[in-house]
């Protein structure tokens, strides 16, 4: 991936700115409660919760699942929060992890070490279990937050799923494995920030029912780096039995950073630090922001030592052997998730996101794509090239290279973890995203990265700077978002918006192209699918 293409979102929007058995459990009778005034008080596992009602949506937004992961507990797994007493109006986001900030987060998000948190969003009580759908922002694992408008679970909710997103540990707070020299209660420090993730699917199954939820039927699903979370809970022991589903969006991750270069990196942090091997007190001392601020030194140190691949440099999850025993679909899907269905796609312009503002793109002549292709696959450089052509017709330069970087970035590891988890019996569903007309950025977006999000939220309202306005967005989230509550109901994402939306295999491979008219095609862009594929 191109050091252009390792953009976040965050650059991207700044750059574009300059240019009981089911019922909810209460203290009183659930039908006292108006629409607009507080919810009847929960019962959790851990304390009393009250949340708010909002055009009929029981909203419950900043429940602590975790104790505050500072000081001794820094870098170490999760602990649970300390029981309380007292109601908890929860009706307010948590703070999300500490992250620099971006101007795609509202005013009133706030950032801290201490982060463990999460919402939930809930039809009225009633006698049935909703199935419930756990919900992981992007940003790379150094960025985002759950509480962020895209994200709002309110359309999920009026559709009979109890929707449940979360905040947990970042970048070098939630992904420093320490060298062996810091002693076992360290050894998963370099996938803290995962088992938070999984300390809060402990708490659904704990606590979901209270809420009117199925602990029996949990869907996770997330984009871009909410899908490698995905990914890689789909590889991780301890998340065994917590979710019975699986959506990954425009985020496939077939394994996770090796051992050795986390260790380094954790070694090269402490070293920036100065703090020595094994002093606990001292690293619990340090301030948070100082901390944070040198992630990027530490990275220098060992830069000879990474291997440039996406998702899997930097502070970012690794392998420990035990929590994450190898990549998750390295070489292969792990035996434990055989019966768990999988929903996997992308969009098809992926990259524009991070590459169509650039003046260089713009500039690109034939020859700089044909020596991005040699750089890429230098084996079969003029095969690749002439199937992007062929898969492209009429594109420029500029816009094949951005196709050939959203086919090596996203795409390819999509189909690749798709065949992989199709060698078990669970069902396997493909889809790809197309829709093209947002104005955002003069029309260069095309179908980007995250822009099926709003779709899939149903929130496309929210975030009409980035859709644009008309119908169009309305259309796609009509035919998407039901797709997304038929599958986290009953493990199949046909619903009657849609034809006829078979199985994935490898004889057809047959994939939903989501558009204005939705359409099943076999096989999309075979011929760079053999070239480039696993």
């Amino acid at each position: 991936m191109t050091e252009k293409a390792s953009l976040s979102r965050r650059d991207w929007m700044m750059s574009a700115a300059a240019a009981g058995a089911g019922a909810l459990i209460v203290s009183r009778p659930a039908l006292s409660a108006p629409d607009g005034g507080a919810t009847p008080v929960v019962q959790t596992a851990h304390g009393p919760v009250r949340g708010r009602i909002e055009d009929g949506v029981y909203t419950f937004r900043g429940i602590r699942y975790g104790a505050p992961p500072v000081g001794q507990l820094r870098f170490r797994p999760p602990q649970p929060p300390r029981n309380w007493s007292r109601v908890l109006e929860a009706d307010k986001f948590g703070a999300a992890a500490m992250q620099s900030p971006g101007p795609d987060a509202p005013p009133t998000e706030t950032h801290s070490e201490d982060c463990l948190f999460l919402n939930v969003w809930a039809p009225p009580p009633a006698p049935a279990k909703r199935p419930v759908m756990v919900w992981l922002h992007g940003g790379a694992f150094a960025e985002g937050a759950a509480g962020r408008p895209t994200y709002y679970g309110d359309h999920f909710a009026r559709d009979g799923v109890v929707l449940v997103s979360l905040n947990h540990r970042l970048n070098v707070f939630g992904f420093t494995q320490l060298p062996d020299s810091w002693g076992p209660a360290y050894k998963q420090s370099g996938l803290a920030g995962m088992l938070d993730i999984v300390q809060a699917l402990g708490w659904v199954k704990a606590n979901i029912a209270r809420f009117g939820g199925d602990p029996g039927n949990v869907t996770i699903f997330g984009e871009s780096g909410g899908g490698a979370k995905v990914s890689l809970l789909l590889g991780m022991p301890p998340a065994k039995g917590l979710f019975h589903r699986a959506i990954i969006q425009s985020g496939a991750g077939l394994t996770a950073a090796p051992r050795a270069y986390a260790q380094a990196l954790g070694g090269a942090l402490t070293e920036t630090l100065g703090v020595k091997p094994g002093d606990v007190a001292s690293l619990a001392a340090v301030d948070a922001k100082t901390i944070f601020g040198a992630q990027k030194a530490a990275i220098e140190k060992v830069k000879d030592r990474a291997s440039k691949g996406f998702l899997v440099d930097g502070f970012v999850p690794s392998i420990d052997g035990q929590a994450l025993p190898r990549g998750p679909f390295t070489p292969q899907a792990q035996p434990w998730i055989a019966d768990v269905p999988l929903l996997i796609g992308t969009n098809r312009d992926e990259m524009t996101l991070f590459l169509a503002a650039s003046p260089a793109i713009a500039r690109q002549t034939d020859a700089d794509f044909e020596k991005a292709v040699r750089e890429a696959y230098p084996a079969k450089a003029d095969q690749v090239a002439a199937a992007l052509r062929a898969a492209h017709p009429g594109a420029t330069p500029g816009d094949l290279t951005i196709a050939l970087q959203t086919a090596k970035a996203f795409w390819i590891d999509s189909i690749t973890l798709a065949e992989r988890k199709l060698k078990q019996p669970a069902p396997v569903w493909m889809y790809r995203m197309d829709w093209d007309k947002s104005p955002a950025m003069g029309g260069k977006l095309k179908a980007a990265h995250a822009m099926e999000l709003s779709f899939v939220f149903g929130t496309y309202e929210n975030i009409r700077f980035f859709v644009g306005p008309g119908g169009g967005p309305a259309r796609m989230a009509a035919q998407m978002h039901p797709a997304w509550v038929a599958f986290a109901k009953t493990g199949n994402p046909q619903t009657s918006a849609l034809p006829a939306w078979p199985r994935y295999d490898l004889a057809q491979r047959q994939t939903m192209i989501f558009n204005l008219e939705s359409k099943v095609e076999s096989d999309p862009q075979r011929d760079l699918r053999r070239l480039i594929g696993a």
